[in-house]
């Protein structure tokens, strides 16, 4: 049962979440805007009998992470665009060995240094795979308060299932913002067996050796086909998506975390100009839902795609991959921690219905 909703801030929950979740390990530098995670975690993990350190970097902290897995327990990390940059070689590895871990980046506006304001231009890097080497994490996100405590826990569960980093991709508005957030009394945690963890011989002839290291190609090759396989298996049943209104819209909006949340009121405001419009949300940004928007594509009441975000185009290739050139893709953006108002997005929406827009480039 549900308990009393509490209003709590975004990057809190996170924590919050994590601990309900089984996870005792977090290892962690300092970054805005998501520092209140290890805040949190500084207090909590002391009360709870937890390990909490701050590392004297990010990338020592993500090492710690592969430590910790390595001996088959929960662990979170969390950072923000530079430090999520310092972490990707350690990622790459806790991919290479099959590690089950947990990364949140709360993303800033770059390049660089960038500033501490909302941003949404490290899409790429999260779910192109940002270290080296043939590798994927799963990657969520949330769009509410509430969606961060839920997806959260979800990601501890998908991370053991698969034995995968899964990412967290939120941004500085989610982050930083509060709502109410209801928490279940107990948590369902899908407790997976891991005879792989280096936790002792226990009695074995053999200890447990966590590697990413494969000298031999043809070894090394059948590893990656093994992870290929793995990834395959994700994509065939860990999309997620949330779909509004494509029945009869003629204008589809996709976004993803703040921009569709930015986006929901401009579905209400197009019909009062009777415009008809649709969103799909995806909630896995890997996989990605290419499926729904291929299908959405194929319907003859669809007649354009708009994608909105807070970069310069990064999604939107997805978006114009799910289509296959079946209908148009328009592109809104806002860089440097802007936000799109929805009279930018209502603006775009009405030229696209008068036929007063080209493709491509289009902020």
């Amino acid at each position: 049962m549900a308990q009393k909703r509490v209003l709590m801030k975004g990057n809190e929950v996170i924590a919050e979440a994590a601990i309900r979740a089984g996870c005792r390990n977090y290892f962690g530098y300092p970054i805005t805007p998501q520092t209140e995670v290890m805040h949190y975690m500084a207090k909590k993990m002391v009360q709870i009998g937890g390990n909490f350190v701050q590392a004297e970097s990010e990338v020592s902290a993500i090492n710690m992470v592969y430590g910790a897995a390595s001996a088959g327990f929960r662990v979170l990390t969390s950072s923000s665009s530079p430090g999520i940059s310092l972490k990707q070689e350690g990622i790459s590895y806790i991919a290479g060995a099959e590690l089950p871990a947990v990364v949140v980046n709360i993303v800033r506006a770059g390049p660089g240094l960038g500033g501490i304001q909302p941003a949404q231009g490290d899409y790429f890097q999260a779910t192109k795979g940002g270290g080296h080497g043939d590798y994927r994490n799963i990657v969520i996100a949330p769009a509410s308060v509430q969606e961060l405590y839920e997806l959260v826990v979800e990601a501890f569960n998908l991370a053991d299932k698969y034995r995968m980093c899964v990412m967290i991709l939120g941004d500085g508005t989610l982050g930083q913002m509060m709502e109410p957030v209801a928490f279940r009394d107990e948590e369902t945690i899908e407790t997976v067996a891991k005879p792989w963890a280096a936790a002792g011989r226990n009695g074995e002839s053999d200890h447990h050796t966590i590697t990413s290291i494969y000298i031999d190609p043809d070894v090394l090759e059948g590893k990656n086909l093994e992870l290929q396989a793995k990834y395959d298996v994700v994509k065939a049943n860990e999309v997620r998506y949330e779909a509004i209104g494509l029945e009869d819209a003629e204008i589809v909006i996709t976004a993803f975390s703040t921009c569709s949340r930015i986006s929901r009121n401009v579905i209400r405001q197009a019909a009062e100009l009777g415009i008809k419009v649709g969103m799909i949300r995806p909630i896995t940004l890997w996989p990605f839902p290419y499926e729904i928007i291929s299908k959405t594509a194929d319907m003859p009441n669809v007649k354009a795609f708009l994608d909105v975000e807070l970069n310069a185009g990064q999604m939107i290739e997805d978006v114009r991959l799910g289509c296959a050139g079946k209908k148009p893709c328009y592109f809104h953006g806002r860089l440097g921690g802007n936000l799109p108002t929805q009279k930018e997005i209502l603006d775009k929406i009405v030229a696209i219905h008068e036929g007063k827009m080209t493709q491509g480039g289009n902020f």
